[in-house]
């Protein structure tokens, strides 16, 4: 996803997780997924097409659903004019709570991180999550080139999704069998034309990749030494050159050669993707052994460490699953904060002041309680995976909050 942080990413598998374990008893959930150039009233148009062909659904309770869902969703549109930058998401559906008769109406409606292609409406016992959760395999885009002296191919691979830019084909004439000064003439010609062909190649890499922001890595491929030339000379303009992270052999130029690349450096680019992630924490690490490193790690210490302000960087684990409860106090209006593994402990809290029972006045997951910190003193906030063994550490050996500091506490 271009540049969404490691906090939305976070936010969006929770929410994509909390849309999974909804059900519903028949086939009465309603996902309508919206691109940006769609007109709003068309979609409220097909929406009440849609209510009454639900009249033809033979269980009572199943069309009352469903035509409920719909008018929930028309009511709804009513409040934009437009759908947003990146298009409009809605899942409308009665969720039962328990037995028969427990049924209650959930509405979810929000942007995605990334544009939707394709207007979709979908019923069924359980949301249509499929094209948001390709949307979490989008990760950086990378700069791709199959190159040799007879043509080279262009792209962009942004997650699964491959963009074709360019394809440049030389005019490098092939070998000549003239002998003496007429072969070393011909010779310098074919080096010549390969020379302004590389020129060529390279200017039109500068065209397509300068301009894309998030640029993680450029993979250059193709048969035989001609990519190697390439790196070597002075053709990409050098912030590129800088971003080359592997060359790789090739049987093919083209479109071909453009998934040949990809497939061969599936492990680069997988090891990218973690790579931040792991030399954070390794940051993180390296200042926690230092007898005047800046870390520090646990609850308690970071949360005093980020309302002094010293927090540089706030390190998360995604598997950091507790919240942080405001208990209050009805008889003396005493408040604490407390952190609980389960969300329901507190209730049983009782006040130091006056032995009073306190009740649960607000609940936040302790992830967002901290990015909120965070957010409000300045401090950058990651969200750490578990898939890493550094990530895992994290979790495990620091109990999945830890920070890098400004200055010394």
């Amino acid at each position: 996803m271009s540049e969404v942080s490691s906090k939305e990413l976070y936010e969006f598998k929770r929410t994509l997780k909390e849309l999974s374990e909804k059900k519903g008893r028949g086939t009465e959930l309603v996902s309508v997924y919206i691109p940006p150039d769609r007109q709003i009233s068309d979609v409220t148009k097909h929406m009440r097409e849609e209510l009454s062909q639900s009249a033809n659904i033979k269980s009572k309770q199943t069309k009352k659903n469903v035509q409920s869902a719909i008018e929930v969703i028309v009511q709804r549109l009513r409040l934009f004019p437009k759908p947003p930058e990146k298009g409009l998401v809605l899942f409308v559906g009665m969720i039962p709570k328990g037995g028969p008769g427990t049924e209650k109406m959930e509405t979810f409606i929000f942007e995605p991180p990334e544009p939707i292609q394709t207007y979709t409406y979908h019923c069924n016992s359980e949301f249509f999550l499929e094209p948001l959760q390709h949307m979490m395999d989008v990760k950086e885009v990378y700069g791709l080139a199959v190159i040799d002296r007879k043509e080279a191919t262009i792209a962009t691979l942004k997650g699964k999704r491959v963009d074709i830019l360019k394809h440049l084909t030389s005019g490098v004439p092939g070998k000549h069998k003239a002998g003496g000064q007429s072969q070393r003439r011909f010779d310098r010609l074919i080096d010549l034309a390969a020379h302004e062909f590389k020129k060529r190649i390279g200017d039109h890499m500068n065209d397509a990749f300068l301009g894309i922001e998030d640029l993680k890595g450029i993979i250059l491929g193709g048969p035989g030494h001609t990519k190697e030339e390439f790196l070597k000379g002075d053709y990409l303009q050098y912030e590129l050159k800088n971003k080359v992270i592997a060359t790789v052999d090739t049987s093919y130029t083209g479109e071909f050669g453009i998934r040949e690349v990809i497939d061969k450096s599936m492990d680069i680019l997988e090891e990218m993707d973690v790579m931040q992630e792991k030399q954070l924490v390794q940051k993180f690490l390296k200042e926690l052994i230092d007898e005047r490193g800046l870390a520090s790690y646990g609850e308690d210490e970071v949360r005093k460490n980020l309302q002094m302000g010293a927090v540089d960087t706030l390190l998360l684990s995604e598997d950091l699953i507790k919240t942080r409860s405001t208990m209050e106090c009805l008889n003396c209006g005493n408040k604490v904060q407390v952190t609980y593994k389960d969300p329901k402990a507190g209730e049983e809290l009782i006040c130091e002041k006056c032995n009073e029972k306190m009740k649960v006045s607000e609940v936040k997951d302790l992830v967002d309680d901290f990015v909120e910190m965070a957010e409000e003193l300045g401090s950058d906030v990651e969200i750490i995976s578990t898939e890493t063994e550094e990530g895992m550490q994290l979790f495990k050996a620091f109990g999945g909050i830890g920070a890098i500091l400004r200055y010394r506490t």
